[in-house]
C-alpha cells in the first residue's frame, strides 16, 4: 500500500464533522428528551452515593458527575457538553492543527459522557460505531498541540489499519446477520420490496425505488450480499486495484442507501471508514495531479501482467460465485433477471464456520505486515537518537494496534459461537474490562425485516372534551398520508426513530411512551418541540389536551395510476388496533403505568442554576430555538468546508506565486532567448570554429557541472531530512 498522507487527512476531517453533526443534532434535543421535565430526565442515572468523584466515574464513565462541582444541573451540564463538543468539532474542521489527538479524546470523553445517560434514545449501532471510530482516531491523529508536527509518522500506516479493520467486521457482519437470522425476506431475496416503505424515516426517492420490478429489488438483494460479505475480504488485498473496486463498491452502497432513507450520520460515517481503502496516488488522481516523484518506467512488465491477470481471476471468481449461489438466469418473459438463493442455512452454517477464524488470521497477517513495513521504515532513519526515538513511538503504537486488534475479535467471533468458543479466556476478560468504554462493538445491522404485512405505525390523537379527536402529527414520522417523506440527514430525531420502535410491540415494551403521553398531558413546552419545531402546526399549542390515545395503522405507500400519473397521496393506510387506551391526568391507567415504570419524579424541584455558565446555556438555546436542525448541520458543515475550500485555494495561490518567476527575470530570459535567436543566424564557419575553441573544456565543464548539481542536491536533502526531523 502506498502513502496514506491524504487519505489521513479527509478522515480526520471528515471524522471532525461527523461530530459536530452528531453533537449538534443530540444538543437540540436535550430538554425534551434528558430535561428535568423530558420523557427520561438524564438526573435519574446518577446516582450521588457520597462516594469519591474518581470512583463514581470508573463505575458510570461520564463527566456529569463534575456538573454539581460547576454548579450546573444536569440537563444545563448535558447541554454544555453538547455545545463544547460541537465547538471542538467545529474548531477541527477548521483549522488543522486543531485534528490532534488531544482534540479526538476530548470528543470521544465527550459523546462517550452523554452515551452513559443516553438510555433508549441514545442506544443505536451508529452511537457505538461513532465511539470507537472516535477513539481510534486518537490512534490516527498526530500530536500536534504538543510537538507542532503534522508530517507523516512511519507508524501512521499501522495505526490507520484499524480504521479497516473496523470497516470490514462492520460490513462483514452486516452481511452474515441477514443469512443467520433466518428471516425468510432475505433468505427469499424478497427484503427490498418492503424496505423502503417500512424503513424508520423514507426519503422521497425510496416512493420510486419501491416501484422498481420484483427482479430488480430482488436483484439488488443480491448485490447487497455480495458487497456485504465476499468483498470486505478484498480490503486486506495486497492487490492496489482490488481494493479501490471494494472502495467503490462499498460507496456505491451507502450513498444509495443515503439516497432512500434517513439513518442520520451512519452511512456518512461508513463512508468515511471507506477512505482507509485509498492511498495518496489515488487521491492525487482525484485531484487530477500525476506523481511525478514515481517512475513506472522501471516496474516489470511481467509483474504487471500478473497482477492484471490475478485481479481479473478474482473478479471472475467473485461474478461466477455469484452466479451459482443465487442461480441468477435471463427470464425473457420478464425482460429481466430471475435469482434465488441456492444454498441452505446448513451450507452456510458451515461456510460461517469454515472462514470466521481465518479471517482473524487475514487481519493478523495484514497487521503483521504493516508493523514490519513500519518498523523497517524507523530503522532508515538517519541519526542514533531519531532512530531510537522513532521505533520508541513505533513500538508504542505497534503496541496500542495489536491491543485493540485483540479486543475487537471478541466482538467480531459473536456471528459464529463455536468460533467465540475457541477464543483465549485472556482476550475476553480484557474485552470485559474495557466493555464500559465503548472501544470496540458488535455490528449487525438490518438483521430481520420487518413490515412485511404493513408497515405499523402509531398515531396519537387529542381531544379537549374527548368527543372530537385531532391526530398530533409528527414533523418526520409517517402520520399525514398527504405529506412528503423529509430529508433529514445527518440528523435524527431520536423521539421519531423509538416511535417506529414502539410501533413493533405492545406500548409495555416501550416505557417511555407512558412518560411521553403523561408530558403532553401536562404541555411541556420542551417535549413538544421534540413533536414540531414550528409550534404554530401543533394543535395544542395555545392549550395542553384534556385526553390522549394512540392507535396503530398499517401503512403502505401508494402506487402509481394506471395511466402512469403519480397520486395526490404518499401513503394509504388501514386501523389495525387501539395501542394505549385513552388516558387524562390522574387516570388511574395512566398512574399505575407511571408507577409501574418509576417515571414520576418524586423529588423535590430542583433549584435552577443561575451561574454565569448556565446563563450563557440558556442563551445559546434561545438562539437556536425553533431553527430546523438539519438546516443548521448542514450550514455549519457547508460554511467551514467552504472556509477550508477558500483558504486553500489562497494557499495555492500564494505557491504559485512563489514559483513564478519575477517579471525582471522574465526579461532577462526573454533577451537571452533573442539573442540566441540572433545567433542562430551564424555561419556554419563561424559555428565550426567555436565549436573547435570550446570542445577541449566540454567535458571538464560538464563534469563540473555535474559535481556542483550532486553536492546541491546532497546540501537540499540534507536541509529538508533536518526540517523533517525538527517537526517530528
Amino acid at each position: 500500500m502506498g502513502e496514506i498522507i491524504q487519505p489521513r487527512r479527509m478522515f480526520l476531517w471528515c471524522m471532525a464533522a461527523i461530530y459536530m453533526g452528531a453533537f449538534v443534532s443530540v444538543y437540540v434535543q436535550i430538554p425534551g428528551l434528558y430535561g428535568n421535565d423530558g420523557l427520561l430526565p438524564a438526573r435519574w442515572q446518577l446516582r450521588y452515593t457520597g462516594k469519591p468523584l474518581l470512583e463514581q466515574m470508573l463505575s458510570s464513565p461520564t463527566l456529569l458527575w463534575l456538573g454539581p462541582r460547576l454548579g450546573l444541573d444536569t440537563q444545563t451540564t448535558m447541554e454544555l457538553l453538547c455545545l463544547a463538543g460541537a465547538a471542538l468539532s467545529l474548531a477541527a474542521m477548521l483549522t488543522e492543527a486543531f485534528r490532534d489527538s488531544l482534540f479526538f479524546f476530548c470528543l470521544w470523553a465527550l459523546y462517550l459522557s452523554l452515551y452513559q445517560v443516553g438510555q433508549v434514545f441514545l442506544y443505536f449501532q451508529w452511537d457505538n460505531l461513532l465511539l470507537e471510530t472516535g477513539f481510534l482516531c486518537v490512534l490516527v491523529a498526530p500530536l500536534t498541540l504538543i510537538r507542532g508536527s503534522r508530517a507523516v509518522r512511519e507508524h501512521d500506516r499501522v495505526t490507520f489499519w484499524l480504521i479497516r479493520w473496523l470497516l470490514f467486521r462492520l460490513m462483514f457482519a452486516s452481511g452474515v446477520v441477514k443469512l443467520t437470522s433466518r428471516c425468510p425476506t432475505w433468505w427469499g431475496l424478497t427484503a427490498l420490496t418492503y424496505h423502503y416503505e417500512t424503513q424508520c424515516i423514507p426519503t422521497p426517492l425510496a416512493w420510486f425505488a419501491h416501484q422498481l420490478p420484483v427482479w430488480w429489488q430482488k436483484l439488488s438483494v443480491v448485490g447487497t450480499f455480495v458487497i456485504e460479505i465476499p468483498v470486505p475480504l478484498l480490503f486486506f488485498s495486497p492487490l492496489r486495484r482490488l481494493r479501490l473496486g471494494a472502495f467503490y463498491m462499498q460507496v456505491l452502497l451507502q450513498v444509495l442507501i443515503i439516497l432512500s432513507g434517513n439513518y442520520n450520520f451512519f452511512n456518512l460515517l461508513t463512508v468515511v471508514l471507506c477512505v482507509s481503502l485509498l492511498d495518496d496516488q489515488h487521491v492525487q488522481f482525484w485531484l487530477r495531479r500525476t506523481d511525478k516523484s514515481k517512475d513506472e518506467s522501471n516496474d516489470s512488465r511481467l509483474v504487471s501482467w500478473l497482477c492484471y491477470l490475478l485481479e481479473v481471476v478474482v473478479w471472475s471468481l467473485l461474478i461466477f460465485g455469484t452466479i451459482i449461489c443465487f442461480d441468477l438466469q435471463v427470464d425473457t418473459t420478464k425482460s429481466g433477471i430471475s435469482s434465488r438463493t441456492a444454498f441452505t442455512y446448513h451450507q452456510f452454517n458451515q461456510f460461517l464456520k469454515a472462514v470466521t477464524i481465518p479471517c482473524v488470521w487475514i487481519g493478523v497477517l495484514s497487521l503483521t505486515w504493516e508493523m514490519v513495513t513500519s518498523m523497517f521504515r524507523c530503522a532508515c532513519v538517519s541519526g542514533f537518537m531519531k532512530r531510537f526515538g522513532r521505533m520508541m513511538q513505533w513500538s508504542l503504537f505497534a503496541a496500542a494496534s495489536a491491543a485493540m486488534f485483540a479486543v475487537s475479535v471478541v466482538p467480531f467471533t459473536y456471528i459464529e459461537y463455536d468460533s467465540n468458543a475457541r477464543l483465549w479466556p485472556g482476550v475476553r476478560q480484557a474485552y470485559e474490562v474495557v466493555d464500559r468504554f465503548q472501544l470496540v462493538n458488535s455490528y449487525g445491522l438490518f438483521r430481520r425485516m420487518t413490515g412485511v404485512g404493513g408497515r405499523p405505525e402509531v398515531i396519537i390523537e387529542g381531544s379537549r372534551d374527548g368527543v372530537t379527536w385531532t391526530e398530533i402529527e409528527f414533523m418526520y414520522k409517517p402520520g399525514n398520508l398527504s405529506a412528503p417523506p423529509p430529508i433529514v440527514t445527518p440528523h435524527q430525531p431520536r423521539l421519531d426513530w423509538q416511535m417506529w420502535f414502539a410501533a413493533l410491540g405492545p406500548h409495555t415494551q416501550a416505557p417511555w411512551f407512558t412518560s411521553l403521553m403523561y408530558r403532553l398531558l401536562q404541555g411541556k413546552t420542551d417535549v413538544t418541540e421534540l413533536v414540531q419545531t414550528d409550534v404554530s402546526r401543533y394543535p395544542f399549542q395555545q392549550q395542553p389536551p384534556a385526553y390522549l390515545r394512540a392507535h396503530r395503522y398499517r401503512y403502505w405507500f401508494t402506487e402509481p395510476k394506471v395511466d402512469g400519473s403519480y397520486p395526490q397521496r404518499w401513503w394509504r393506510r388501514v386501523y389495525d388496533e387501539e395501542f394505549y387506551p385513552t388516558v387524562h391526568l390522574g387516570s388511574s391507567f395512566l398512574e399505575s403505568m407511571l408507577n409501574q415504570y418509576g417515571l414520576k419524579d418524586k423529588s423535590s424541584p430542583r433549584r435552577v442554576s443561575n451561574t454565569t455558565v448556565a446563563q450563557v446555556v440558556r442563551w445559546v438555546r434561545s438562539q437556536v430555538r425553533g431553527v430546523p436542525t438539519p438546516a443548521l448541520i448542514w450550514t455549519l458543515i457547508a460554511c467551514s468546508a467552504t472556509f477550508c475550500l477558500l483558504r486553500g485555494l489562497h494557499a495555492k495561490k500564494k505557491d504559485s506565486e512563489k514559483t513564478s518567476p519575477a517579471p525582471e527575470e522574465a526579461e532577462k530570459a526573454s533577451g537571452l532567448t533573442e539573442a540566441a535567436a540572433g545567433g542562430s543566424e551564424e555561419t556554419n564557419e563561424q559555428q565550426t570554429e567555436e565549436e573547435e575553441e570550446d570542445g577541449a573544456n566540454t567535458d571538464e565543464a560538464e563534469e563540473s557541472e555535474k559535481d556542483n548539481l550532486s553536492e546541491d542536491e546532497d546540501e537540499e536533502r540534507m536541509e529538508s531530512d533536518e526540517k523533517l526531523d525538527e517537526k517530528f
